[in-house]
């Protein structure tokens, strides 16, 4: 029996203007070479030109003077070297440096693809049979580099989509520097990462500081850390290891005057500054309370690292990196709730099957079961799921990718016991969705892909991405999806 899947009339494509504003440093030479330029120009001449970049831009940016602000302080070590006071310059020409070290990225030239969807915490207004819903999306710009951002709108009764107003004025978060680190669990992430091979043991470098620190304790104390411990090469690796496993957590907080497709968490820390790839976000329910998940792929042009962001209201965001044996892989989706007392967690740490894991700890995974692995010939390369689990009367209903010949990417569906998910009940003998024609061209030909869906009213509301190039969505119904997941196969 072929489940019955209705394609949704509604298209996201990616959209060249919407850009943000970043921070553009020419290197040394060439960045002071622009600052004395900059410097020797007349007050009129500084005035003329910051006025003709503010009629340019100030339209395109929210506070686009305040970015200038931002960037050119930014430059405070160079003009250090310099032998110039950063604070003596005026506002005026302050602004216009930091229009010269600022430039426009167009977020989501390449791509806007492999979205998930959540209930939104805001579900005042609505009428009978509406669900207000946030879909993230993984928007990837010149250099194929990736960021989230997001989408809101109202499901009706009947499944249909309305999307709000896309406001134009997009703002990256302010990262918050006020992260506190507690001692004992920093010290098993640095054992766990095993790099270091001399000099002085994490717990000796990080005794002067104390069972809980900040970021700025941490620099301190690493700062200071030559002087006592030495500066070899190998020594000086080690305490820029330790740096970069503290950039790794961070928290962002954005404007509350932005709306919340405005707001792009673009990479931050070291671990992720060639992207964030595919978040899958989850509602995740404990005793009542309410918070939201999204486990995503960092990836620093060498390696990728799994990690953790969270959020009760997404304006403000706290990021961890996820640690254990089998966080090594792509694809973790968390399962919106406790089960046994623990957390739940799909993941693929071979990179073919699929596997579930418990843990006391949401940050920390090291042992997973098997649940399952390739069986049929359109996934006979891999099989990986496509977002959090979904709870059902009849089971953890997992939306599931399996991978074909000419390296085809469907989506199928796989049901697992309530109580102990390890137990498979069900799964698709055959793909729940393909790419049909129009679909299968694309930056990335032949893939239909999606990191999270929900269930609304009698539907499965599946959004996902086309070819690796846009995004749309469809419904199922899940009386029918589910009675085919338990027939004997």
């Amino acid at each position: 029996m072929q489940v019955n899947v209705k394609r949704r009339d509604i298209t996201f494509n990616p959209d060249f203007s919407r850009v943000i504003a970043r921070y553009l440093y020419t290197g040394d030479e060439r960045s002071a070479i622009i600052i004395r330029s900059v410097l020797e120009l007349s007050d009129e001449e500084v005035k003329d030109k910051l006025n003709q970049v503010l009629r340019r831009y100030s339209k395109r940016h929210r506070n686009i003077s305040q970015v200038f602000e931002k960037h050119y302080k930014l430059l405070a070590d160079l003009f250090t070297q310099m032998e110039i006071d950063i604070d003596s310059i005026d506002l005026h020409r302050r602004n216009l440096i930091g229009a010269y070290f600022t430039m426009e990225y167009s977020i989501e030239a390449a791509a806007f693809f492999n979205p998930s969807i959540v209930e939104s915490p805001d579900q005042m207004g609505l009428v009978p049979g509406e669900k207000r819903v946030i879909l993230s999306f993984r928007a990837t710009g010149e250099g194929h580099l990736s960021s989230i951002v997001f989408r809101s709108g109202i499901l009706n009764k009947d499944g249909h989509f309305t999307m709000d107003p896309v406001g134009t004025m997009l703002a990256e978060a302010d990262r918050i520097k006020r992260h506190v680190y507690h001692k004992e669990q920093f010290l098993m992430d640095l054992n766990e990462l095993q790099e270091y091979s001399s000099g002085p043991t994490p717990s000796v470098v990080l005794s002067s500081l104390g069972d809980d620190f900040t970021y700025g304790e941490l620099e301190t104390c690493i700062r200071n850390a030559p002087d006592k411990h030495g500066s070899s090469m190998d020594e000086k690796a080690f305490f820029n290891q330790i740096m970069w496993l503290a950039s790794s957590h961070y928290e962002i907080e954005f404007t509350l005057d932005s709306s919340l497709c405005e707001r792009v968490i673009f990479p931050i820390s070291s671990t992720e500054r060639r992207g964030i790839e595919d978040a899958r976000f989850v509602r995740f329910t404990e005793e009542n309370q309410t918070q939201y998940y999204g486990t995503y792929t960092a990836y620093d042009g060498i390696s990728t690292m799994p990690k953790l962001i969270e959020t009760k209201d997404f304006y403000h965001f706290k990021v961890h990196p996820l640690h254990g044996n089998i966080a090594k892989n792509k694809g973790m989706a968390l399962f919106p709730r406790k089960i046994r007392g623990q957390y739940a967690m799909l993941c693929r740490m071979d990179g073919r099957n699929n596997y579930i894991s418990f843990s006391d700890n949401i940050n920390i995974w090291n042992e997973a079961k098997m649940v399952q692995s390739p069986r049929y010939t359109w996934e006979f390369i891999q099989v990986g799921n496509c977002g959090s689990p979904l709870e059902t009367e009849d089971g953890w209903l997992v939306i599931t990718h399996g991978v074909g010949p000419m390296r085809e990417y469907v989506l199928g569906a796989l049901l697992l016991d309530l109580e102990n998910p390890e137990i498979e009940i069900g799964r698709l003998d055959s793909p729940l969705l393909a790419a049909n024609e129009v679909e299968r061209e694309g930056s990335v030909p032949n893939v239909v892909y999606s990191c999270g869906s929900i269930i609304h009213n009698e539907d499965l509301i599946l959004p996902y991405a086309v070819s690796d190039y846009s995004s749309t969505y469809c419904t199922v119904n899940l009386k029918e999806l589910l009675a085919e997941l338990k027939r004997e196969k």
